[in-house]
């Protein structure tokens, strides 16, 4: 397969569409986030980057909190007017017509039509050319009700989470495999030993 070589560039994709939320109850804040990533399991810690210039710079540098809201595909209008529109003009939350919900354990709100919500506490800022790294402990998560089966566990798959490829937003696709799937023994088809031979009757 030949390929084309461009010069060095983000072309990391697909990449979360995550919608962060800042400031307090009373005056917040929404900024539309791609660079956003795991960074630790234990602790449990993620990290966004944000351009100096963008009004939501200041407040989490001040106040050192914020939520990740992953986002669906109903959300994907008020994602995107998020993301191209100024918190320093416009109240996001009202012309994205989302809703605040008070968090767990930071001072800063959730948006409610977000199935899944990781509540964040900055303990290190980094400046890193056009963007600064705010890395974060997640305190908390919040989970929609709904996306829990009857055995307790998370079924991701109902959320209808979407992505963001390249300048679109894009509905996770059918599922290609599951972790560890490459290397787990075969269950045998009944009648079948484990080697995949029939039995002998």
């Amino acid at each position: 397969m030949s390929k084309v070589n461009w010069k060095g560039g983000t072309m990391l994709y697909p990449v979360p569409a995550c919608l962060v939320s800042v400031g307090s109850m009373k005056e917040s804040n929404l900024i539309t986030v791609a660079w956003c990533g795991i960074i630790s399991s234990e602790p449990p810690r993620l990290y966004i980057s944000v351009r100096r210039e963008r009004f939501s710079h200041h407040i989490l540098t001040q106040t050192r909190e914020f939520c990740v809201n992953l986002t669906t595909a109903a959300m994907v209008r008020g994602v995107d007017l998020c993301g191209v529109k100024s918190g320093r003009d416009v109240d996001k939350f009202k012309i994205a017509k989302f809703t605040k919900e008070k968090a767990e354990k930071v001072s800063c709100p959730r948006v409610a039509e977000s199935p899944i919500t990781l509540e964040c506490r900055v303990f290190d800022i980094i400046p890193l050319g056009s963007h600064d790294m705010f890395m974060a402990d997640i305190v908390s998560v919040a989970v929609d009700e709904s996306l829990i089966d009857e055995k307790g566990a998370l079924s991701l798959a109902k959320s209808n989470l979407v992505a963001y490829s390249h300048g679109s937003y894009m509905k996770l696709g059918a599922k290609a495999g599951s972790f560890g799937y490459s290397v787990r023994k075969k269950t045998p088809k009944k009648g079948e030993r484990a080697n995949g031979r029939k039995k002998k009757n």
